[in-house]
């Protein structure tokens, strides 16, 4: 839906504002009534580290991939996205935020299943092989009567926009490990997520007067226009986007990585490639190949094999944790003997 948005005309600075905004709009009812003590512990401490959550999470992350995505296709964009685990998992152990222990099967089956994860996506990205036959609906097609759906504000630029992306996927790594910090500093989920979208859209609204002050003036007529909603497919990405990949998916991140650390959600990126796969395949015409079903198994296995060694990580210091309060019990128990 943002591919065929952007390429109606829509920039992606303007997506970004509107989505972020609409974002906060939907998630701040919610942290009212949920979490109405919550509003009274931000300080500047907590405004600091959510401007930095909105400007790895929003402005750098969305906006890079925004960009990429306009210069690429959605096929090709949403394999960058199943590289986000594997830098956010090592971005988190050479930062302490996660633990990793080759002496023990765990921490092996979780290196295992990043590599896997990693060749699944390079196999997908590099390895076409047969080209599989599905049915297009052609959306495009009927929306322009023909037209091809071809990037608005100048020519595809595939390296720009694979650097695009590149620079995106780190960006949504050093997220992930900032959520961790947030998630410490101000644990919120709700009141969390709307300060950070409202950061989000404030900064991308500031990205895009910088922009437009950068536009050459004789290129600057459509800008108004790019501006504007109406009753059609941008208002429904915008407002979609806005609530569902956005408001609720900052919600359920913010409280993933407070119970289970910053590289776990990140690993659930890696399915996105076989829905966005799919779906850009029905709806946008791109050809589906059998490399692209084999490298997709190959990330669902790397991903099931990350969550086993997770969840006997987890188990395993719940067990130590038992123990040690175990033996604080018998010590003060000895102590009062």
């Amino acid at each position: 839906m943002s591919k065929v948005a952007m390429n109606r005309g829509m920039h992606p600075l303007v997506l970004l504002v509107y989505r972020n905004l609409v974002a906060a709009v939907a998630v701040a009812p919610l942290a009212a009534v949920f979490e109405r003590e919550m509003w009274k512990k931000v300080n500047l401490t907590v405004l600091g580290w959510i401007s930095i959550n909105a400007m790895f999470g929003v402005l750098l992350a969305m906006g890079l991939y925004y960009w990429g995505l306009r210069d690429t296709s959605a096929a090709y964009a949403v394999d960058f996205l199943n590289l986000i685990p594997v830098a956010t998992f090592l971005i988190a152990v050479v930062l302490r935020a996660e633990r990793l222990s080759l002496s023990h099967w765990p921490g092996r089956m979780k290196l295992l299943g990043a590599a896997v994860g990693v060749a699944g996506t390079m196999v997908v990205s590099f390895f076409k092989g047969t080209r599989l036959p599905l049915p297009h609906l052609h959306f495009h097609d009927h929306a322009h009567g023909g037209a091809p759906t071809a990037a608005p504000h100048g020519t595809r630029d595939m390296a720009a926009g694979t650097l695009c992306l590149c620079g995106s996927c780190v960006s949504y790594a050093l997220w992930f490990v900032v959520q961790a910090r947030v998630a410490k500093v101000f644990p919120s989920r709700y009141w969390a997520t709307a300060l950070t979208c409202a950061a989000g859209s404030l900064q991308s609204a500031a990205a895009a007067a910088v922009a437009f002050a950068l536009t050459p003036t004789g290129d600057r007529h459509g800008w108004a226009a790019e501006w504007r909603l109406g009753w059609d497919l941008r208002l429904v990405t915008v407002v979609y986007s806005g609530v569902f990949n956005t408001g609720a998916t900052f919600v359920l991140v913010s409280w993933a990585v407070a119970r289970r650390g910053p590289v776990y959600p990140a690993m659930f990126n890696s399915l996105s490639l076989v829905v966005t796969a799919a779906v850009d395949a029905v709806f946008l015409g791109t050809d589906l190949y059998l490399g692209g079903v084999l490298g997709a198994a190959l990330v669902v296995v790397g991903l099931y094999a990350f969550l086993w060694g997770k969840r006997k990580e987890l188990a395993a210091a719940a067990k130590g944790d038992d123990r040690e309060q175990g033996l604080r019990r018998g010590h003060t128990d000895d102590g009062v003997a």
